[in-house]
């Protein structure tokens, strides 16, 4: 990509102030539909950034082999999930797509080979937080996939081809859980704020204080942690979009934490504005 096709990026935007970059535990797909302070949190944080042009988001629930971007005009509503109420299943996200931002995305990540895709639309990952941010749905979104081949440090790495969206007034968010082990969940207190087995206690307090000191290459290295990241990272699908993230922060701006709560044992609600 030569420096005209940059200058070029998002011809349908202008430039903008830099927007922030957003990783947003988003918990039980319930949260779409109740009432709690993490809801509350989701439409706080968007009342504290400017009003994106578009959104990208990188969802723990589109882990595919090789990265795609969502190209449609209009994506649907997944819902990707069972065993809840009727009342989830009946809700609808009916936010536009923008293939043209697909296509510029896709060019942003070359070399790496990124497949358009017209048939997945908006996972859970994505509309149950941005349907609080965003409640009209009148902002484009499109989604990004996680490469389930590739190791933490190429995510972090290939994230750092997205920031010039930023300063076209595409906000990116992350959508995961940092402590994520649906297998350890304490069903007693699903619904209990600040409950946590002691390993997510400590998972909590260690990534907090990497993300907070700027130590991203021990989030990264999550694996190399100790045994409360084993169990709070199982799998890396929720973890990921941490990566991405924390992958577009400059030096120069800040980190903060919010929702930054554990819940039903082995789940965090940690969430991170970066800018």
């Amino acid at each position: 990509m030569n420096l005209n096709d940059l200058q070029n990026i998002s011809k349908n935007f202008g430039n903008t102030q830099r927007m922030p970059v957003l990783f947003l535990g988003h918990g039980s797909p319930m949260n779409a539909i109740e009432e709690n302070q993490f809801v509350q949190g989701f439409r706080k944080a968007a009342t504290e950034i400017p009003k994106p042009n578009a959104i990208l988001c990188i969802s723990a629930h589109w882990f595919t082999q090789g990265t795609k971007v969502t190209a449609m005009d209009m994506p649907r509503t997944i819902h990707d999930f069972g065993g809840f109420p009727q009342a989830l299943f009946d809700v609808q996200y009916p936010a536009p797509g923008d293939p043209e931002l697909a296509k510029e995305t896709a060019e942003l990540l070359a070399p790496v080979m990124v497949e358009e895709d017209h048939n997945w639309g908006l996972d859970h990952g994505a509309w149950s937080v941005i349907k609080h941010m965003y409640p009209n749905a009148d902002i484009p979104v499109i989604q990004m996939s996680i490469d389930y081949t590739k190791p933490s440090q190429y995510h972090f790495d290939l994230a750092k081809r997205l920031n010039k969206l930023r300063e076209k007034g595409i906000l990116i968010i992350g959508s995961g859980n940092i402590v994520h082990n649906l297998r350890l969940i304490d069903w007693r207190n699903i619904n209990t704020v600040g409950a946590g087995w002691d390993w997510a206690i400590e998972a909590r307090e260690k990534t907090n204080n990497w993300l907070l000191d700027g130590n991203f290459q021990n989030i990264i290295d999550y694996q190399k942690q100790g045994t409360s990241l084993q169990y709070a990272v199982p799998t890396p699908d929720h973890y990921f979009p941490l990566i991405y993230t924390l992958g577009l922060k400059d030096k120069s701006e800040n980190l903060t934490l919010f929702n930054d709560e554990l819940i039903g044992g082995s789940l965090s609600m940690t969430s991170v504005r970066i800018g």
